[in-house]
C-alpha cells in the first residue's frame, strides 16, 4: 500500500475541506451508502457537493438563516449526507436527532422532542413526511421557537446538479470564521434529557487534526460505520473525520445491523475497510449473534484498528471477539481503545496503532476503597483495561471531590483539558458553570492513572455505596449478564437508600423471557448467587419482560431512569 502519509487539514472552515476535495478529486469516493437490501450507492466528492449545494439553495429559499439550529430527523437514506452538508454550507447548525423506532410510543417521542426543543433551542425540523402528524403539534404558535418543518427528501428528485459558486451560498460562507458554530450534538442520555453542546469550526478542525495523529490516519484508510449519527462516536469519528480528510466511509443502517450484524463484516470484506469504532457491548453482540453460515467469505484482515469507546472497556469482550474472528483474518493488534465524549468533541485518550490496550488485574476489595492494588491471587479481582494515553491537545488528571489532584493508582473523578473542549451547554449557563473547574471539564466519570495510561471504570453518580464499600454497577451487571435466563446486555444495577440499615441496598433489574413464577423465583436465586461470586450481596431482584428497560441515546440501559420506573411500581409496560 506504500508509505503511510498522515493526514492534516489547514482550512478555516470545515466546509472548505469538503469543497477542496470536490475541486481537486471530484471522482474520489466520499461516502458508500450501504443497504443490505440492494447495491451500495457511492457518493463521490463532486456529486456530494453538487447535490448539497442544490439543497442549500432550497434551504435559503425556505427561510433558514445563518446560525439557525436545524434538527435532522431522517432514517438511513442516501440523501441524508448532502442535506447535512447543505445546512453547514449556509452557516446554519445541523443537529442530528434519532428517528423514532417502531417500538417507541408516539407520546414518548413527543415528550422527548419537547425536552429537546426546550433545552436545545431548535429553529427548524428537517424530517420525513411520515413523521409530520407526530411533529406538527410541536410547532403550535407560542409554544416554542420552531420556525417550520421541512421535508428535504421531497426536493431530491431534481437534485442532480448544483452550482458550487452559487452567490447566496458564497455570501453566507463569507460571513463565517473559525469561531463560528459548526454543529450541535447531544451528550448521551435518555431522549429529551441530553445536554446540548455546540462545537465551532475551530474545535472540529483542531480535533480531527489531533485525533488523526493519534490513530495514524492516512489516505490508505477507509472507515466502516453502523453507529447512528446522532451519537458523537458515529458523527465525529465515522462521518466528520473521514469527510474532513477526503477518505471514504461506508455507512450502514443501524437498524439493519441490529437485525443482521454480519452485514458489518461483509462490508469490511467487500470494501477493505481499515477503521471502525464500536461500544463495548457490540464486541460481544457480534461474537454471540452471528452464526457460522453467515460468515462464508468474510475476511477481516484489512482492519488495522477496531476502536472500543463509549462504554467501560471489558477485556473479556475483546477476548471473546478475537477468539471468534481470528480465523477470519482479524488480528489481535487491531483491538484498540478510546475514551471520548461530546464535550471534548470526541476523543480524549487513545491506544496507539498496533499496540495492545494495557490491562491491569487489581484487587477488588482495594478498588472498593478507591485504591488500585495488584490482584493478590486470592479473593475477588477485577481486570481493568486502559483507554490509552491523552491524544495531542488533550490532558487528563484525576481529582478528589474537593478538586485536589490525586496521585497515580488512586480512583477519583476524571478531569479533562482539551483544545477542542466545548464552550458550554446551550441555554444552560448553570450546568455549564458546574461542569468546569479552572479550565478543566469535570467529566463525572471515575477512573485512575497508571503509568500514564487512563483507566475509566464507571460513572461517579452510578456508584453504589453499601456499608462503606464502593460497588461499581458495571461489575454486578457483568456477573449477572452470564446467568441463563437473563437477556445479555439488558441488566441494570443501582442503589436505593435503606432507612432500616442506614446505607444503600444493592438492587438489580434484568430482562427475561420467563413467564412462570417458578421460573422467576429460580432465576432470582441464580442472580443473587452470581452477585456473591463478585463479593456483592444483591438484596432486591426485579425481573422485567423483554424490551422493558429504557436505553440512553448511546444504546445503554439508563440506570437512573429505569430505577425510577422500578421504584414507581411500573414493571408491566414495555420499554425501548
Amino acid at each position: 500500500m506504500g508509505t503511510r502519509k498522515e493526514c492534516t487539514v489547514r482550512d478555516k472552515l470545515v466546509y472548505h475541506c469538503w469543497q477542496n476535495h470536490a475541486i481537486r478529486y471530484p471522482g474520489n469516493e466520499a461516502i458508500v451508502h450501504w443497504d443490505a437490501l440492494g447495491e451500495p450507492f457511492r457518493w463521490t466528492y463532486g456529486s456530494l457537493l453538487d447535490v448539497s449545494d442544490t439543497i442549500a439553495c432550497s434551504l435559503i429559499r425556505s427561510g433558514i438563516e445563518t446560525g439557525d439550529v436545524c434538527a435532522l430527523i431522517l432514517r438511513h437514506n442516501k440523501f441524508f449526507y448532502p442535506t447535512y452538508l447543505a445546512i453547514a454550507a449556509i452557516g446554519a447548525i445541523p443537529a442530528v436527532l434519532a428517528y423514532p423506532n417502531a417500538r417507541l410510543h408516539p407520546d414518548k417521542f413527543v415528550h422527548g422532542m419537547s425536552g429537546m426543543l426546550e433545552r436545545s433551542g431548535l429553529d427548524w425540523i428537517l424530517t420525513e413526511k411520515d413523521l409530520a402528524p407526530v411533529i406538527d403539534p410541536l410547532t403550535a404558535a407560542g409554544q416554542n421557537r420552531i420556525k417550520g418543518i421541512l421535508f428535504p427528501l421531497e426536493w431530491t428528485g431534481s437534485a442532480r446538479t448544483g452550482n458550487r459558486n452559487s452567490l447566496p451560498i458564497g455570501k453566507r460562507r463569507d460571513t463565517l470564521d473559525n469561531a463560528s458554530p459548526f454543529l450541535l450534538q447531544h451528550s448521551s442520555g435518555t431522549t429529551g434529557l441530553q445536554k446540548a453542546v455546540v462545537m465551532s469550526n475551530k474545535a472540529i478542525l483542531d480535533h480531527v487534526n489531533n485525533y488523526s495523529a493519534a490513530i495514524g490516519l492516512s489516505q490508505h484508510d477507509k472507515v466502516v460505520n453502523w453507529l447512528p449519527l446522532y451519537h458523537d462516536m458515529g458523527l465525529i469519528a465515522a462521518f466528520i473525520l473521514p469527510l474532513a480528510f477526503g477518505i471514504p466511509s461506508i455507512q450502514l443502517d443501524p437498524f439493519q445491523w441490529v437485525t443482521a450484524p454480519s452485514i458489518l463484516l461483509h462490508a469490511v470484506t467487500r470494501e477493505k475497510a481499515t477503521l471502525a469504532w464500536m461500544p463495548n457491548f457490540a464486541y460481544v453482540f457480534l461474537a454471540d449473534r452471528i452464526p457460522d453460515d453467515e460468515l462464508d467469505g468474510v475476511d477481516l484482515s484489512s482492519i488495522r484498528m477496531l476502536i472500543n469507546s463509549s462504554e467501560v472497556v471489558r477485556g473479556e469482550s475483546h477476548e471473546k471477539f478475537f477468539n471468534r474472528f481470528v480465523k477470519y483474518g482479524f488480528r489481535r493488534s487491531a483491538l484498540s481503545t478510546c475514551y471520548a465524549m461530546a464535550e471534548a468533541t470526541f476523543a480524549v485518550t487513545q491506544t496507539p496503532p498496533g499496540s495492545d490496550a494495557v490491562s491491569l488485574a487489581v484487587d477488588s476489595q482495594a478498588l472498593a476503597k478507591r485504591k488500585v492494588l495488584p490482584a493478590r491471587g486470592v479473593g475477588p479481582s477485577k481486570l481493568c483495561v486502559s483507554s490509552g494515553k491523552p491524544i495531542p491537545g488533550c490532558s487528563v488528571k484525576i481529582s478528589d471531590k474537593d478538586g485536589t489532584e490525586m496521585p497515580d493508582d488512586r480512583i477519583g473523578t476524571v478531569l479533562i483539558r482539551s483544545d477542542s473542549l466545548f464552550d458550554g451547554y446551550m441555554n444552560d449557563p448553570e450546568k455549564t458553570r458546574l461542569s468546569k473547574r479552572d479550565g478543566w471539564y469535570i467529566s463525572g466519570d471515575l477512573g485512575f492513572i497508571h503509568d500514564g495510561e487512563c483507566f475509566v471504570i464507571g460513572r461517579e453518580d452510578d456508584v453504589i455505596i453499601n456499608a462503606g464499600r464502593n460497588i461499581f454497577p458495571e461489575d454486578v451487571e457483568d456477573a449477572v449478564n452470564t446467568v441463563p435466563g437473563v437477556i445479555p446486555g439488558r441488566v441494570v444495577a443501582f442503589g436505593v437508600e435503606d432507612a432500616a440499615t442506614g446505607t444503600e441496598k444493592v438492587c438489580l433489574a434484568a430482562e427475561t423471557p420467563y413467564l412462570t413464577e417458578k421460573e422467576k423465583e429460580a432465576l432470582k436465586l441464580a442472580v443473587k448467587i452470581a452477585g456473591m461470586a463478585v463479593d456483592v450481596t444483591i438484596q432486591e431482584v426485579y425481573l422485567v419482560p423483554p424490551r422493558w428497560l429504557i436505553k440512553s441515546s448511546s444504546g445503554k440501559p439508563s440506570r437512573k431512569t429505569n430505577m425510577a420506573r422500578i421504584l414507581s411500581g411500573d414493571i408491566t409496560r414495555g420499554g425501548t
